[in-house]
């Protein structure tokens, strides 16, 4: 995007190592908790092509004008990324896919020939710094393991790219706070890829809290479960601590988790929290397996959150007021989403739209906010402000007590 002429020319040599993600160890199997940072820094690296994912069978088309439309380097190949974003470009606007960034060289020359991407368009994780001379590529959208994301993040902003980056926006505040203070040194945007705020259903509900519509809001329930195949952590990088953090509730959870932030509008006041991680499961020596959360929030709503990767599945939100209910189950999904509002006398079941367009309006909403120069919906600091809850959360959980919050979701003394 030649026109917004908004970069320095220098290439820069920023390195990675190539451990593989499934081979991370040394962690070992002490109690999990809110990831710390500390200790030895997990690397990125290919894995195989993921099963089950198809390509386009041709090329999707290229933009009528490359200069007005922002390129996007794909960082990471895995299954989200090949199965969800990618295909969702060819229905977003004003952006499009200018280059991959891979540890697998085989994949990424596959996935690149499907996209009718030239092979001068391909990086790895060895030569990313190269990037930053590729006047082609405006910024980059990260579809790593979370234990990544902080680091690449800063690769990205020092190459001088704009960053979309996968929820959860890091393991620690810390790393959060350094991703904001990359973005605002390169003067560069930074958006956290919480697709909801960009789905029908969700949106619908956002607005018919802003309305009233169940009068004075009493009670939020939100249930994000699903019972993981068994494995290891070094087999599966979400039972990684040094990948993952702590469990289901920084993945599925989050999603609860946002939602009762969104249909209250407030940050909570005061939470209590309990975590399970069942002894001689070979899938939790490091996560916990259960995290369920009750939130006060200062206009007297309560939320109550269960997140789990060992329970029959359910993606629920419900909402409950002085006036009526707000049930939403699919609540959270990739699409299917369902939604319906009861008050006094009516029961009625709203469509609002397609809930598979979320991933194409995401990337449409990122692509004007870095053409336009505007205000982005989901920026770092409500990445910051979540995992501040979840890390208190888990303190809260560790120490039995109930916490009280500040309003940007630290501790108070």
């Amino acid at each position: 995007m030649k026109k917004l002429a908004f970069r320095r020319r220098r290439i820069l040599q920023i390195g990675a190592g190539g451990v593989a993600a499934g081979a991370i160890s040394g962690f070992g199997a002490a109690p999990p908790s809110a990831a710390s940072g500390k200790g030895s820094r997990p690397k990125a690296a290919g894995q195989p092509f993921p099963r089950g994912v198809s390509l386009p069978s041709a090329p999707p088309p290229q933009p009528m004008s490359p200069d007005e439309s922002v390129g996007v380097a794909i960082i990471g190949l895995g299954r989200y990324a090949l199965a969800q974003i990618m295909p969702a470009f060819a229905a977003a606007r004003g952006c499009h896919i200018a280059a991959l960034v891979s540890g697998n060289a085989g994949k990424a020359k596959r996935v690149a020939a499907a996209y009718g991407l030239d092979e001068d368009r391909i990086y790895n994780y060895e030569n990313f710094g190269d990037i930053a001379s590729d006047d082609r590529v405006d910024a980059v959208y990260i579809i790593l393991p979370t234990g990544l994301h902080a680091d690449w993040a800063e690769k990205a902003f020092a190459a001088e790219k704009h960053v979309l980056c996968e929820k959860p926006m890091a393991l620690s505040a810390t790393e959060c706070e350094r991703m904001i203070a990359a973005s605002e040194r390169a003067g560069r945007k930074l958006m956290i890829g919480y697709r909801c705020h960009f789905e029908p259903y969700n949106l619908r509900a956002m607005e018919l809290m802003r309305e009233k519509a169940l009068g004075d809001l009493r009670l939020i329930r939100t249930a994000h479960q699903y019972r993981t195949g068994m494995a290891t952590p070094a087999e599966n990088w979400r039972l990684n601590r040094a990948l993952a953090g702590g469990g289901p509730l920084e993945d599925y959870g989050l999603y609860g988790l946002q939602a009762s932030l969104y249909l209250t509008g407030e940050t909570p006041e005061s939470l209590s929290a309990y975590t399970l991680q069942p002894k001689n499961d070979p899938r939790f020596q490091e996560i916990f397996a259960h995290a369920s959360t009750q939130l006060r929030f200062p206009s007297g709503a309560v939320a109550q959150l269960a997140t789990s990767y060992d329970s029959f599945g359910m993606n629920a939100v419900s909402a409950r007021g002085a006036k009526g209910a707000l049930v939403m189950e699919p609540a959270t999904s990739y699409s299917g989403n369902a939604m319906v509002l009861q008050t006094y006398g009516a029961r009625e079941t709203l469509t609002p739209g397609t809930s598979s367009v979320q991933f194409a309006q995401q990337l449409s909403h990122f692509a004007k906010a870095v053409r336009e120069n505007a205000v982005i919906r989901t920026p770092g600091e409500m990445g910051l402000r979540d995992i501040r809850l979840i890390e208190a959360i888990y303190k809260a959980a560790a120490s039995g007590r109930t916490l009280a919050l500040n309003a940007d979701a630290t501790l108070k003394d």
